[in-house]
């Protein structure tokens, strides 16, 4: 018999960039935009209630699912979604996500904070807060035009 549990946590990651909570926000908003920092979606409905979906992985490697609905969009300042993550049909987690944009000077300080489900130790807050980490880093990026 497979041992089933939960582990439940919040963690935050901050980021500074040097760009406007509109840019920033356009970021997360546009699909192709979004494409360079991001898995590419299969659907991207960026508004209260539409959807984002995405699933693949690389060449002869996990295949990852990301399912998320928009919950509260406030443009510039504030993105909030539930989403699921499957790892080969397996359902490794649910959690939901703020990312609230905060104008300072010379750019704007993005706080992504996420409360999450991890399920049977598929995935653990501890490797989903460094690829958030990895991901941000990788939009800042696209934020200052390296990518």
């Amino acid at each position: 018999m497979i041992e089933r549990f939960v582990k439940h946590a919040t963690f935050v990651v901050e980021r500074t960039y040097a760009a406007s909570p509109e840019r920033v926000y356009q970021a997360w908003a546009d699909p192709l935009a979004k494409a360079k920092w991001f898995s590419k979606p299969d659907i991207f409905d960026f508004q209260v209630g539409g959807r984002e979906y995405s699933s693949g992985g690389p060449p002869e490697g996990q295949i990852f699912t990301f399912d998320a609905s928009y919950q509260e969009l406030v443009p510039e300042q504030r993105i909030v979604y539930t989403y699921t993550l499957d790892s080969d049909g397996i359902r490794i987690s649910v959690s939901i996500t703020t990312v609230e944009l905060i104008k300072v000077e010379g750019g704007t300080k993005l706080i992504f904070t996420e409360q999450g489900s991890f399920f049977d130790g598929h995935d653990t807050p501890e490797v989903r807060e460094h690829g958030t980490s990895v991901m941000l880093d990788a939009l800042g990026k696209v934020l200052v035009g390296e990518v």
